[in-house]
């Protein structure tokens, strides 16, 4: 499955004071990267349901919910049941990745399975199946403006050698330091999800940097 590069930019960059002009700011892009925060998984505190329903209401591009919150179990649907195109729950975080995987189709998203750094994919190859999208995380999750790590490449080059085998159906997601300096390394590894914050939103022309970092990524 050789995809088109497909750009989330990260509402997490974005002025939280004007969530619905800055999604229309990202009109172009091809899904907006939501980031839920519990201060219980990760050490900071976001936004949660009320605030995606709002945004699902006037975004022009569906919306791609990463969960970095305890119990996905019991919260996860409700964001899928929003309308979220996709929603990804956090592998460490998750007592039955098969049920939240269930539960999450069954209410008409995507189902995705994010991983840290460290977290190794092969203690999660059995449960892949289930899922429709990989995140890898290229930082370790809870803040956005972090350094890319390009150690965790190697972990987005076997999921890939598993999709081009087909063993999986996969979109693989990269979350962390995407600009246009590393674009390029994670989709030369076999990323074609690239979730983008401060290069998209502190940029002067947010679809220019969009474009841009799409043509990086195709090249």
């Amino acid at each position: 499955m050789s995809r088109e590069p497909m750009i989330a930019p990260s509402l997490l960059s974005a002025d939280f004071a004007r969530l619905a002009d800055e999604v229309q700011r990202i009109a172009d892009a091809d899904w907006v990267h939501v980031d839920v925060m519990d201060a219980h998984f990760v050490p900071n505190l976001t936004l949660g349901l009320p605030v995606v329903q709002a945004i699902q209401r006037v975004s022009p591009v569906p919306l791609d919910c990463h969960l970095m919150i305890e119990d996905p179990e019991r919260w996860a649907p409700g964001y899928a049941e929003a309308g979220a195109r996709n929603v990804t729950v956090h592998a460490e975080a998750c007592s039955d990745p098969r049920a939240v995987a269930r539960d999450l189709r069954a209410a008409g998203a995507l189902a995705g399975l994010a991983l840290k750094p460290g977290t190794p994919l092969e203690a999660y190859l059995d449960v892949l199946p289930e899922f429709d999208t990989l995140l890898v995380m290229t930082v370790e999750p809870g803040f956005g403006g972090q350094s890319f790590m390009p150690e965790v490449l190697p972990k987005v080059r076997e999921a890939r050698r598993l999709v081009q085998t087909g063993h999986l159906q996969l979109f693989l997601e990269v979350d962390g330091g995407i600009n246009a300096d590393t674009i390029g390394a994670a989709a030369e590894a076999g990323a074609d999800v690239f979730v983008a914050g401060s290069a998209v939103y502190g940029a002067e022309d947010p679809a220019a940097a969009i474009a841009g970092l799409r043509a990086l990524a195709a090249r």
